[in-house]
């Protein structure tokens, strides 16, 4: 089973919005722009444990807080679910309400009766949904879940989709915060509880633990001083009620009810220290380093899913608190274990782990939610893909503004250029880490204009450096980004060179020598204390051509005192990325100026 679509309506940050998946997916955008929403909603309608919660829904879960029209009238909140890939056992169970899908169209087939169900990319699904509402005469919230076939006659209700229906879609939502506080406890929901109830364990230990626990004597010696003021709270009590009410107050450990001590129990794991006796210290599973709690979940998502099969595990941010290569094998694992995969991150290394189209770029404007998958970036071959450009494609799917430049040279220098100014003129710049902008390397002026066009396509702010363009050229280059920046001349290298102040250039020249990395056949040209400046801009011209892309030229602007020393262009430009992401705030309006004076009060001046 896999879910195919989800539509959602009125649910908190989306007002609407349809999202579709083909198998495993990981959902990236910026923060905010629904990415948890979205699983959310997703349980809301699948999930076997999700109602149980009271109320179902709240006044926060409405789009903008709107539960209410301006006449009193109850605004619908709704979800939708469609899941294909039945299994012959959810075939039967589901047999009622079967209808079909197009993979291809990404549409239902309407009947009845239906038409083209032999064809290829059509197979049977299941359509659910949730819808909830505010109930004025109960002064609550009601929601349920319900199955979109057979659809009521009259005044009808849809038939109900209920828990047990649910648990054979085997829908599993891990969310972060629920990682170490219930994973390991038998809460019901708990991993550890869905575990039991796939193994179909009946718990025979309530009874032995509530008799052991009624007599479980807590803080009854006197020298504790509580039985003597719980005396004390019953003398007070029977001064005004029967004699033989609140008898006997003591403490117990809990409720003593199975759900308290569902919630209570919890397990404890060695924590690798050593008490003074020499016997181990253990502590309780959630106390464990998240990176452990992250690993030991994997092993019980492990254990799911080879009970179940055919489950469809949903999980935020599997890369918190651990390494890239714990990251990779957590994701690899869960994939290979269940029939569908969803995932939210904001790590490079999980998404290097899926390909393009499994990713999918969510972008929210005006509560609209809209989804598009990240398809191979134009002229990049998959070979190509694979080898050098995956980790900063992902990288920039991450990103909310992503910088284009031409070659590696640019790709080295400018955020080099962008740190040290950060560091001398704070108040102009900024690290392009700091502003959030991700840097593509386009390897030639002709490929900007189509990676800009691209990334503008998945929703982000672009920006482009490039050399001196022909009309044709800087045209397609401005119709494709956002802010183009076109430099004066050819060759980044000699743009450097020129514009960099001649102290700058002398004072890196000199320590290049200095420290001894200048090479041997370049001997002849070597800058030296009395070497005049067009001879020093000479030999640094051959040494960042004999060292090109090995990031000299980066060198040499890490080197400058500040943006004086710096080439204008470059200065220019991270100045005006900084302004875009971070814009002035806008001036004060002109205090109004004053009435005119009355005439008396005119004449008497």
């Amino acid at each position: 089973m896999k879910i195919v679509q989800i539509k959602v309506a009125n649910f908190r940050g989306i007002a609407e919005g349809t999202v579709h998946f083909d198998g495993h997916s990981v959902l990236v955008g910026d923060n905010n722009a629904g990415k948890s929403t979205l699983l959310e909603a997703i349980d809301l309608v699948l999930g076997p444990e999700r109602l149980s919660r009271r109320p179902v829904v709240d006044e926060h879960d409405f789009y903008a807080g709107q539960y209410l029209t301006a006449d009193g009238q109850a605004i619908p909140l709704s979800v939708e679910v469609i899941v294909a890939d039945l299994n012959d056992e959810q075939l039967r169970h589901f047999r009622e309400h079967i209808e079909w899908w197009d993979t291809n169209a990404k549409v239902l087939l309407a009947g009845p009766p239906v038409e083209g169900t032999d064809a290829a990319g059509v197979g049977p699904a299941l359509r659910v949904f949730f819808r909830g509402a505010y109930d004025a005469e109960e002064d609550d919230f009601l929601g349920n879940t319900f199955f979109a076939l057979p659809a009521p006659i009259g005044a009808g209700e849809y038939p109900t989709f209920r828990a047990s229906d649910k648990r054979k879609c085997g829908f599993l939502y891990l969310r972060t915060v629920r990682t170490g506080s219930r994973a390991l406890s038998l809460e019901r929901g708990s991993l550890l509880d869905v575990i039991l109830r796939l193994q179909e364990s009946r718990l025979k230990m309530w009874e032995e633990l509530l008799v052991s626990l009624r007599t479980l004597p807590v803080a009854e010696k006197p020298e504790l001083g509580v039985t003597t003021l719980l005396a004390a709270v019953q003398a007070s009590i029977k001064k005004f009620v029967p004699s033989d009410w609140a008898e006997d107050p003591h403490m117990r450990v809990s409720d003593l009810t199975r759900e308290t001590l569902r919630r209570t129990l919890t397990v404890f794991m060695g924590t690798g220290v050593k008490r003074p006796d020499g016997s181990s210290y253990a502590a309780p599973y959630q106390h464990q380093g998240t990176g452990t709690i992250n690993t030991l979940v994997l092993a019980l998502l492990s254990i799911i899913a080879e009970l179940k099969q055919n489950v469809i595990f949903a999980m935020e941010e599997p890369e918190t608190a651990l390494p890239p290569h714990t990251q990779k094998r957590i994701v690899n694992s869960v994939r290979e274990k269940s029939a569908q995969a969803l995932f939210t991150s904001h790590s490079p290394f999980v998404l290097e782990e899926f390909e393009p189209a499994q990713i999918k770029v969510l972008k929210r404007v005006s509560g609209v939610l809209t989804s598009v998958p990240a398809s191979l970036p134009p002229t990049i071959k998959p070979k190509t893909y694979k080898a050098e450009f995956r980790a900063r494609f992902c990288e920039a799917l991450l990103a909310k503004y992503v910088l284009i430049v031409e070659g590696r040279t640019e790709y080295d220098a400018l955020p080099t250029a962008a740190r040290r100014l950060s560091q001398t003129d704070p108040q102009y710049f900024k690290s392009l880490e700091a502003l959030g902008v991700a840097i593509i390397d386009a390897k030639s002026d002709s490929q900007v204009a189509p990676l800009g066009n691209f990334f503008r396509g998945l929703g982000k702010t672009v920006f482009a450096v490039f050399d001196k363009q022909d009309e044709t050229q800087l045209a397609l280059i401005r119709a494709a980004v956002d802010y183009p920046y076109e430099s004066h001349m050819k060759g980044f290298e000699s743009l450097v060179l020129q514009g960099t102040s001649e102290n700058a250039i002398r004072r890196y020249a000199l320590g290049v020598v200095a420290d001894g990395d200048w090479p041997q056949h370049l001997i002849p040209v070597t800058p030296r204390a009395d070497s005049d400046s067009a001879s020093i801009a000479n030999a640094l011209s051959q040494y960042f051509a004999w060292g090109k892309g090995s990031g000299q030229a980066a060198d040499l602007l890490a080197s400058c005192a500040g943006w004086q020393e710096m080439p204008e262009y470059i200065s220019s430009c991270l100045h005006g990325v900084f302004r875009v992401v971070e814009p002035l705030p806008p001036a004060p309006p002109p205090s109004p100026a004053p009435p005119p004076a009355p005439p008396a009060e005119a004449a008497a001046a």
